[in-house]
């Protein structure tokens, strides 16, 4: 791909705060660099050029290449699954420094990065590895460079995420208590265990993950598409209906995470839903309370006192992209819960506009609506900090 690197737009107005729970990052060459022991440096992922020109991550034997659509940043013309070199990136996919700078070029306060198909979005590629003492190790190292380089160098700007271990619970809950002692505030999980032969979350395999999550505050965040699986109706089902349907995929997801009981054992526990959308939820929570109310095997394994609905609101989010369905949601189940989105570096990224679509699908709202969806929630739910008055006067630009 010979597309040129879009030109860098002028500073967008800051009307509102913005904080955003669905970017991503791209990981640089040197994540791995010195964070391994040695005896792994030579087993770690590294980025390699291929016999066609690409660059590409290789670990395992296998190839994990960054497509056209993962870093177009709003870019028609990199719409693709073509490979991309880092040359041909924004910068800000991944260095810090120049991502502090696109934010604050689209008026956007604070992020949540998750990663790129390198680490299979929740670690699964890592978890996989027949070296299992490899596996944790490369989370490890994962986990180290995020919160010390890219959530570490501007910690008001980017809020700590980390990946799991899903290759024991009982590990992956100590891995959990330990990060959030040193700032993370979430932890990415695949939103059907199953789809990669790993234990539902049905059995009750993970508590331990969830008794630790909920101890320490950690949010668990479902990105749609973690478990690479998608709702694909047909063998040649073409790629657009899957696109439409991916506001479908994150409501399969908050059914089955609804009624697999984790949330009713585990009463404080906060779980995020992303790049799904907000318009089904209303039609959910109605369907849910039907359900309950109209058993079909006699009786139903639902029990702590609460609806289906109110459980919903009590420990569910949902992430906002591009909606405009919101006034439809605030009468259904209420606007307390949804947190908005702006996909950096994704080429369906509302980057550089955040603003202006935050101005053109909220702005019917009452304002403390627009402040809960746009930051106040996710502040709320993240324990982030908000920005000074100097940032929101524009007199912060550009970082170091």
């Amino acid at each position: 791909m010979t597309t040129p690197l879009r030109p860098d737009p002028e500073p967008r107005r800051r009307d509102f705060v913005i904080i955003s729970v669905d970017d991503h990052l791209i990981e640089p060459p040197d994540v791995f660099v010195d964070r391994l022991p040695k005896k792994y440096a030579d087993l770690a992922p590294k980025v390699v050029e291929t016999d066609a020109g690409h660059q590409v991550w290789r670990y395992g034997g296998a190839t994990y290449p960054c497509a056209g659509i993962d870093v177009g940043v709003g870019s028609r013309e990199q719409r693709t699954l073509d490979p991309v070199r880092y040359e041909q990136m924004r910068p800000g996919c991944y260095d810090i420094n120049a991502r502090i700078r696109d934010m604050d070029r689209a008026g956007i306060w604070a992020a949540l990065c998750f990663p790129s198909v390198l680490a299979g979005q929740a670690g699964t590629v890592f978890s996989k590895t027949r070296d299992q003492d490899l596996g944790i190790a490369l989370v490890r190292a994962w986990n180290d460079w995020h919160i010390e380089v890219w959530a570490g160098t501007y910690p008001e700007r980017i809020i700590g995420l980390q990946l799991p271990w899903l290759g024991d619970p009982e590990i992956a809950a100590k891995e959990i208590r330990a990060n959030a002692a040193r700032g993370f505030k979430a932890v990415v999980f695949p939103e059907f265990p199953t789809r990669l032969r790993l234990p539902s979350i049905h059995s009750g395999h993970w508590d331990p993950l969830f008794d630790a999550c909920e101890e320490t505050g950690t949010v668990v965040c479902l990105h749609t598409g973690a478990a690479s699986w998608a709702p694909v109706p047909s063998p040649d089902t073409p790629i657009e209906a899957i696109t439409t349907l991916m506001p479908a995929s994150a409501m399969y997801a908050c059914a089955d995470w609804l009624w697999s009981g984790i949330p009713l054992r585990f009463p404080r526990l906060r779980i995020l839903i992303v790049e799904g959308g907000v318009g089904w939820l209303p039609m959910l929570a109605e369907r849910a309370d039907y359900a309950l109310d109209h058993p079909m095997d006699g009786e139903t394994s639902w029990e702590g006192g609460l609806k289906p609905s109110e459980v919903l609101r009590r420990n569910f989010f949902f992430g906002t992209l591009n909606d405009t369905s919101l006034s439809g949601v605030r009468l259904a189940v209420g606007l307390d819960h949804v947190l908005m989105e702006s996909g950096y570096p994704h080429a369906d990224s509302t980057w550089p506009d955040t603003q202006r679509v935050v101005a053109r699908n909220l702005g019917t709202l009452p304002p403390a609506d627009i402040a809960r969806v746009t930051y106040g929630n996710a502040a709320r739910l993240l324990g982030h900090p908000l920005p000074s008055r100097a940032w929101l006067r524009m007199e912060e630009i550009t970082a170091s």
